[in-house]
């Protein structure tokens, strides 16, 4: 019956930074800059929730922070935004990730309304002005006026997912970041709070590092953990999902302007909602290391496909199967071939594939003088899958066949039918957040890997069994 407390705080929860105590922003608009500034702030259609994580090391213990493995100074900003859209008809959910870095126009204070418009990555409007000026900057950029405001830290995710028995994480291949303390196998993991907080953190992991992958795991985990609750039966009922809601809430805080009222009206909106009717999307990115001095490494959206994301969610429309927000792509490819190692056995194939980005090792000089019958066979080592796929892309009526033995190296063995080598479209916005359903997101349904979660292990969740 308040399903939307369960997700809008599992939401909260990815956060990243520590409980800060921001401001509360019951005026929001009015304190910062008003009515979103700049053209944000209209009435809209459905509503609007805004979810954030402080990354700041305030009031953790050296203990703590070598347990959350978050050593180094936080930055009093906003580490994880999250943009939730309920539709006026309660009949559909779009949550829309904002990756720190993006370069925006921050939106004006009563202090800087004289002043030329400031720009910066918009999670330093925390820093600036709190919760206030984080809303009032994410009308500004995207037009959609803010109805609710959601706020919370490391630990209370940590306890949060410990306490609701653990979370699912994913990967096809393994991942490791330094810096978060991630180390995992590919597979699927029921992972502690800790070892999914390291999971959402990860940014420099060693397959396509950067916030795009970080959010979708990030994503990934939301749904997951929401789906199994429900299997569990945590909100199968008033009595267990009022006990689930209690122990969530203990660890978000929320603006003066949402109440306990308004999470159950959204809620019984949210506890109808089949997974197809929820989706899942990335703000589309243009330039994915645009320098700019004083500030560093940013984000800059796509101009077209973000307008046309914010147009649809102001006009209360269905962003998955939008093309102008996803245009359908030539050729598209799971992979960038710009990061794909591949040897090839003729020097023909091999230029080819060359010209079309990919990074090949010309073999032709040890081929063997007779070849195998029948089109290219593409080996590869097993979590490959996605440069597979991308080759295979560029090489149609090829064979893919999985090599365990093989390295980290795509082999392509020309047969004796004609090759033809066609070029691929490479989207980081579609590989990595192109608009989803929830039931196209979840990790797939296959046994836990190793390293999981086992009774007595140090990754056994805590709390709930």
């Amino acid at each position: 019956m308040r399903r939307t407390a369960v997700a809008l705080t599992l939401l909260a929860a990815l956060s990243c930074g520590s409980f800060a105590g921001s401001q509360a922003v019951s005026a929001a608009s009015a304190s910062a800059g008003g009515g979103g500034g700049g053209g944000g702030g209209g009435g809209g259609r459905g509503t609007n929730i805004l979810v954030v994580g402080i990354d700041s090391r305030a009031g953790l213990s050296a203990a703590e922070k070598r347990r959350l493995h978050v050593g180094g100074k936080g930055c009093n900003c906003t580490d994880v935004m999250m943009l939730v859209h309920l539709s006026q008809n309660r009949r559909r959910a779009s949550i829309v990730s904002i990756p720190r870095d993006s370069y925006v126009e921050y939106a004006a204070t009563p202090a800087t309304a004289a002043a030329p418009a400031r720009r910066g990555k918009i999670n330093g409007a925390f820093a600036l002005g709190g919760g206030p000026l984080t809303v009032a900057t994410v009308e500004k950029a995207t037009g959609l006026h803010i109805d609710h405001y959601l706020e919370t830290g490391f630990t209370g995710f940590e306890q949060t997912v410990d306490n609701l028995g653990g979370a699912t994480v994913c990967t096809d291949r393994p991942l490791k970041d330094e810096n978060s303390g991630l180390d995992i196998g590919a597979g699927r993991h029921l992972a502690d709070g800790n070892r999914t907080l390291r999971y959402v953190r990860a940014r420099h992991v060693n397959l396509r590092p950067g916030d795009l992958g970080r959010v979708r795991r990030q994503q990934r985990v939301v749904n997951d953990l929401l789906a199994r609750l429900a299997a569990e039966g945590a909100l199968a009922g008033p009595i267990s999902t009022a006990r689930t809601v209690r122990t969530l809430l203990k660890t978000v805080r929320t603006d003066d302007r949402t109440g306990l009222d308004d999470l159950v009206r959204i809620g019984w909106a949210l506890g109808r909602l089949r997974a197809d009717r929820t989706e899942f999307a990335t703000v589309p990115i243009r330039l994915f290391d645009h320098r700019v001095p004083g500030v560093g490494s940013t984000l800059v959206w796509d101009e077209a496909r973000s307008a046309a994301l914010w147009a649809a969610l102001g006009a209360d429309r269905p962003i998955t199967g939008d093309t102008r927000i996803q245009p359908v792509a030539q050729n598209p490819a799971p992979a960038d071939p710009a990061r794909i190692a591949v040897r090839v056995d003729d020097a023909e194939v091999a230029a080819a594939l060359r010209g079309n980005g990919f990074v090949v090792t010309d073999t032709s000089a040890t081929a063997p003088a007779v070849r195998p019958s029948g089109p290219p066979v593409i080996r590869y080592a097993t979590g490959q899958e996605d440069d597979a796929a991308t080759v295979a892309a560029a090489l149609p009526g090829s064979r893919p066949q999985v090599d365990p033995e093989l390295d980290a190296v795509v082999e392509v063995t020309v047969g004796t039918r004609p090759v033809r080598v066609r070029s691929v479209t490479f989207d980081r916005n579609v590989a990595d957040g192109a608009p989803v359903t929830a039931d196209r997101l979840r990790c797939a349904e296959a046994p836990a890997a190793a390293g999981a979660a086992r009774p007595g292990s140090a990754a056994e969740p805590s709390g709930r069994r």
